[in-house]
């Protein structure tokens, strides 16, 4: 899987059936299994007892359909022994003693291993204890089958390298204590049940549910296939639903109702699990440690993947659902009002002081200052909210930052640092024609400056409006924007800086609050520190110096919450973004993220508080430690 960035791609397969017709059965497998290897699938699963039909009912005492199971398993080996395809299909199996319920897995004409069914239903429409036996009573550990010497058992993890594949089967995912948990605790990643369930009322979102859930709670992909149409409706239908799961993200959710043969492909992420498993402690073998499992080295390497069919989202941070968004959106705004709220009442402060610019981060923390001073029936007036006029300072800014202010009912000042900059530059002898990094800098400690000691004046404190784009990339001023007493965006990314003001902005009663915010939402990013244009706009467009937020966020999500590699981080933003950046710009975005995100570690490691609110935060303190003299150059020795 490596030369696929960890990518694994797999199928979830309903042939067309004809119950007890081996022949034509393991016909239709067959040619699933060739189109799946032309597609570059890597492991394909095909339904409970598919070679024969899994209604075939008291058909299975008899030896000519057991016999005909077993050439028929013959009969696919021959026909996909050159296809470099691991397959899974079921059957029943006799050991000459007892007649099991069982998966056979499949690579280039070798039976890998046989796992039998643990959980024998036996209630309701299902009578399997009638025909099965179950595996977890069988004391035996290989077989003679097709003419091969193979490895029987439940407890059987197929291991080819970075993929760890292991069967459970239909009701065994369906009990409290699933196969699968084992199975995920010995190492397994994948986890596949060839299943047969009847469509009824309400249980296709069961077992959609159980399916998340089974690959949230063991970190794994789990992938799930029913039999379909072609089985008998003498009492029941059959469904054909196939799901796939990547830890409790289901990647398909698919019914086949028809009697063609068909298969449902994507691509489950092993990297990503494996992060997940590596930062989990508490996901370990202790409770475990007496079972025994055979594990069978499978020399397997499967296809190159050319592009992904999964969709990745562009926005990470941001939920697709306008339902899911406006939960989110909500949750997160109470987090933040809450959490300078708790500070407020610790401390004994009433006066929390703000600078205001008239950009969205900004916003965002006075709307959320103003929320929590609401908690704590502060007055409003008691916020002391400052404008800071600079040499950059546009029209459109300056306004919009004095009627937000008015409208919230807030204390506004209007401090200009223009004279204090020139007077500041002059003494240290720097040409104020010189628009470098000290002209820039000076204009952000000079406002960090008036902040602090009008905080100082009224007894309260700096809250911070840097967000957690701008921490990531080292885009704020080292004792500049970079100091306060609480920053209340710093684990909010920019792109959901905009989404959470906006969604803010819906919610609030006052209209013109609510146009004062849309212009805000409309204005370019930008510090606003080299002067304006001729006509008083703005001159300095941050995305046009670092790049597109969007992809320094996306960036920020795969790097920090999965460690993916650069390579890898590419292929997922190519993907994403296919329509709206070209490769190379998507490769000097990335560049560019990788070189700050590493020089600016210095920055983070004594960044103020500030509330954690999803799964990436920059916090010396609780989630990223990160030495500030690390090395980028394994990070960027391929661009």
């Amino acid at each position: 899987m490596t030369e696929n960035n960890g990518f694994l791609k797999v199928a979830a397969a309903i042939p067309a059936c004809n119950v007890a017709d081996v022949r034509y059965n393991c016909s239709e497998i067959s040619l699933l299994i060739k189109k799946a290897f032309d597609d570059k699938v890597h492991v394909i699963l095909f339904p409970e007892l598919c070679i024969t039909g899994y209604s075939c009912g008291d058909l299975f005492f008899s030896n000519t359909l057991l016999d005909a199971a077993q050439e028929g398993l013959q009969y696919i080996l021959k026909n996909t022994s050159d296809f470099d395809i691991i397959s899974i299909v079921g059957l029943p199996v006799y050991d000459g003693v007892h007649l099991y319920n069982c998966a056979a897995v499949l690579h280039k004409g070798i039976i890998l291993g046989i796992v039998p069914k643990t959980y024998i239903p036996n209630y309701g429409e299902f009578f399997e204890n009638r025909w099965f036996f179950s595996g977890e009573k069988s004391n035996v550990n290989t077989l003679e089958f097709c003419g091969q010497n193979v490895p029987f058992g439940k407890n059987i993890i197929f291991d080819c390298g970075q993929l760890k594949i292991a069967v459970e089967i239909c009701e065994d995912m369906w009990v409290g204590s699933p196969p699968s948990v084992m199975h995920a605790l010995h190492g397994a990643n994948v986890i596949f049940n060839p299943s047969a369930s009847n469509a009824v009322i309400g249980k296709k979102s069961y077992r959609k549910m159980l399916v998340k859930q089974r690959s949230f709670t063991s970190k794994c992909g789990y992938v799930y296939v029913s039999a379909g149409a072609g089985e008998s409706t003498t009492d029941t239908l059959y469904c054909g639903h196939s799901i796939v799961a990547e830890n409790g993200s289901i990647l398909i959710d698919k019914d086949h109702l028809s009697f063609e043969s068909n298969f449902f492909c994507t691509e489950i992420d092993l990297e990503r699990l494996e992060s997940d498993r590596k930062k989990h402690s508490t996901f370990d073998i202790v409770s475990c440690k007496d079972a025994e499992y055979n594990i069978v080295k499978v020399a397997f390497s499967g296809s190159k993947i050319d592009s992904l069919t999964r969709r990745v989202e562009p926005f990470p941070f941001i939920p697709r659902s306008d339902s899911d968004k406006n939960e989110r959106m909500s949750e997160i705004y109470n987090i933040l009002a809450l959490s300078l709220a708790k500070r407020l009442k610790h401390i004994g402060i009433k006066s929390p002081v703000i600078g205001i610019s008239g950009g969205l981060d900004s916003t965002l923390a006075l709307l959320v200052t103003v929320r929590a001073a609401d908690i704590l029936e502060l007055k409003r007036e008691d916020i002391i909210a400052i404008t800071m006029p600079g040499f950059g300072t546009s029209r459109r800014t300056l306004e919009n930052a004095k009627r937000l202010m008015s409208l919230l009912n807030v204390t506004s000042r209007e401090i200009s640092i223009v004279d204090s900059c020139i007077s500041h530059l002059k003494d240290i002898g720097h040409d104020i024609n010189n628009k470098n990094i000290t002209y820039e800098n000076a204009q952000a400690r000079e406002r960090t400056q008036i902040l602090m000691d009008v905080a100082n004046d009224v007894n309260g404190i700096v809250i911070g409006t840097g967000d957690l784009s701008e921490l990531a990339l080292g885009w704020t001023t080292f004792a500049g924007d970079h100091i306060s007493m609480y920053c209340v965006n710093s684990g909010v990314p920019k792109t959901l800086v905009r989404h959470l003001v906006d969604w803010i902005a819906q919610t609030l009663p006052d209209k013109a609050v609510c146009d004062t915010i849309r212009d805000i939402l409309n204005t370019p990013v930008s510090p606003e520190l080299l002067p304006a244009g001729e006509k008083g706009e703005i001159s300095q467009k941050t995305e046009e110096i670092l790049g597109d937020y969007a992809l320094h966020d996306f960036f920020l999500y795969y790097f920090i919450r999965f460690g993916f590699s650069p390579e890898k981080i590419l292929m997922l933003a190519k993907t994403a973004f296919k329509d709206k950046y070209k490769e190379q710009y998507i490769k000097n975005c990335l560049k560019t993220f990788l070189i700050r995100f590493f020089n600016n570690q210095f920055k983070r490691s004594c960044m103020p508080d500030g509330p954690k609110i999803g799964s990436i935060s920059l916090s010396p303190r609780t989630d990223w430690r990160m030495p500030s003299d690390a090395q980028v150059k394994l990070w960027i020795e391929k661009f």
